[in-house]
Formats: structure tokens, sequence, C-alpha cells
């Protein structure tokens, strides 16, 4: 069992590439893990890693191990799932992945009508940006925005990830409302910066039948959505917003949409689980109530953008 605990540690420190990482995934110490890992060099009487004061790297023989013990990890989860699978109420702990705005604006508010359901299933939520080999760090059901290719995955589309143009009522009555896209360059602009690339959001609008981007100078820039949408709701400018986190300060009267008929679906919000899971009824429950949370419309798309009169049934 201990040589098992070891090789779990030095799986999930190799894929993560620090004690710290693994030991955020494994709910244990830093520490912990880094004996576990040592233990196992001394019984194996082996290297696994190159260290230095700032990275660990996988020796020859420690490769050689990492994916040995990565298919003895795929069997214990797998005889755990099927073990789980004979179960017909879920329980024990589910573990979660979603990026930062999705976990904090949809998740999370709906989570304690989740575990009200099911009392004897836990959740363990793991929001942020980074990709992450789900299978390698023990995820039941990642929510992700569009759809990763992976053959061991399992996906299923929720709702559109719908973006558009915000400002405050009090930046608008202040500087005018524009009239046409070119207008924004003369306005105040807030930007959101993609972490993973460091790159600037591209101003995307549906004019018609086609895809306008524009990149305007921007006073403020962010690499978080809500804090782009706090700004807005300051007074700081026109920035660019997902549906789901504008939705709150739109409902608050804190924000409304700028060229809301130019709102466009970027990608998807999608679901994905390992194939292994399939059977799984905790996986399962998680993702029916997924499916209630994306309605069409959505709750946020509502608030947003409300259906015009003639749209609305008689």
């Amino acid at each position: 069992m201990e040589r098992l605990t070891g090789l779990i540690a030095f799986a999930r420190t190799a894929s993560l590439g620090s004690y710290t990482a693994a030991a955020r995934v494994l709910s244990v110490s830093p520490s912990a893990v880094s004996k576990s890992v040592q233990r196992l060099e001394e019984h194996f009487g082996l290297k696994l890693f190159s260290r230095t004061t700032r990275s660990l790297t996988l020796t020859p023989e420690g490769r050689d191990l990492y994916e040995r013990a990565l298919r003895i990890i795929r069997e214990v989860e797998d005889i755990e799932q099927a073990a789980v699978a004979t179960r017909a109420e879920p329980s024990g702990t589910l573990r979660v992945t979603a990026p930062l705005p999705i976990g904090t604006n949809i998740l999370a508010p709906a989570l304690p009508r989740f575990t009200a359901r099911y009392p004897k299933l836990a959740i363990d939520l793991r929001l942020g940006d980074q990709f992450a080999d789900i299978i390698e760090q023990g995820i039941d059901v990642a929510v992700r925005v569009g759809n990763l290719a992976d053959s061991r995955l399992i996906s299923r589309a929720l709702g559109p990830h719908r973006i558009g143009a915000f400002a405050s009522p009090c930046y608008l009555e202040k500087h005018g409302v524009p009239d046409r896209l070119e207008d924004l360059l003369d306005h105040q602009c807030v930007n959101f910066r993609y972490q993973s690339s460091g790159q600037a959001l591209r101003w995307p609008f549906a004019v018609e039948d086609r895809l306008v981007e524009l990149t305007p100078d921007a006073c403020i820039t962010i690499d978080a959505s809500d804090a782009v949408a706090a700004v807005l709701a300051a007074g700081g400018g026109i920035g660019i917003s997902p549906t789901y986190v504008a939705a709150p300060f739109v409902k608050r009267g804190e924000l409304v949409p700028v060229f809301p008929d130019y709102m466009v679906d970027r990608f998807a919000i999608t679901a994905l689980w390992p194939e292994s899971r399939r059977g799984s009824p905790n996986v399962r429950a998680f993702l029916d109530f997924l499916i209630e949370l994306f309605p069409t419309p959505t709750a946020w798309d509502a608030i947003v953008q409300p259906p015009r009169r003639h749209d609305r049934a008689p």
C-alpha cells in the first residue's frame, strides 16, 4: 500500500512538475508528497527526478517508471469507478474543474442546490484557466470553453459562450452611446488579456452575416473577466464581457449592453468526462444538473438580451 501511495505521488508530481501542485491535487502537504517519492526512490534504488531549486525533471529511469505508474493508476481508477457504478445513490467525492469565470458565476452559486439534492456527495471544485490533463489529475467532470479533442474523453455541449460589449449607464450618459462600431475608437475602452498567451482580445461583433473584429486602444487592460466587468460597472468605459459575467451587473442596473444585436456566440461551453467515468452515478448526476443549468436561452442571456416584443410568444 505504501508503494502504491508512492507511485501515485510520483506520477502526479511528474505530470504537474512540482510537489506543491501534486499536493494540491492529492489534498495532502507538499512534504508528504516529497517523502512518498523519496521512499519510493529508496525502495527501488533509483533516482527518479533530477532536482534543482526551480524544477523537477524526470531521469531516464523516472520516465520509464512514470509510464508504468500511469497504467497502474488507471487500473486502480477503473476498479474504483466499477465499484462506484454499483451504487444506486451518488456518494463520495466528485472532482470538477472549470475556468475561473464559469466556476465563479455559474457553478458556484448553483452548487448548494446540487449538494442538497445529493447530501452524500461532496464536490471538489478546482478553478483555473490552465489546460490540464483531466485523466492524469483524476478529474471526473471538466467544464471548458470549446470542445477539446481527446479520444479518451466524452463531451457534451452545454450552451453558448456569448460575449458582447457593455458599459455603465453613468459612463454612457457622460460620453454618449456609440452609434457605429467605428465610434468605439473615440471611447474609453477596457480590454481583456488572455493569461495563457498574453494576447489582448480582438473584439468580435456579428454584423448581419459576417464577423467584424476590432482592437480599440484600451485605457485599462485586465486578465480576468470578472475584473473587467467590475471596472465597467465603475464607469471605466466600454468593454467586452461574457454574458454570464455581465448578467448580475445588468440585473442590478450597473451595466447595459452596447450594440446588443451584434453579440457573438464564441465557441461553446462544453462538459467533458473520461470514458472510464461513463457508468459513474456521481458523474451522471452532475451532468444532469449541468444540463439543467443551461436551458435555451440560458438565464444569463435572458437577462442581458431579453426577447424583443415581436419575438415573444403570444
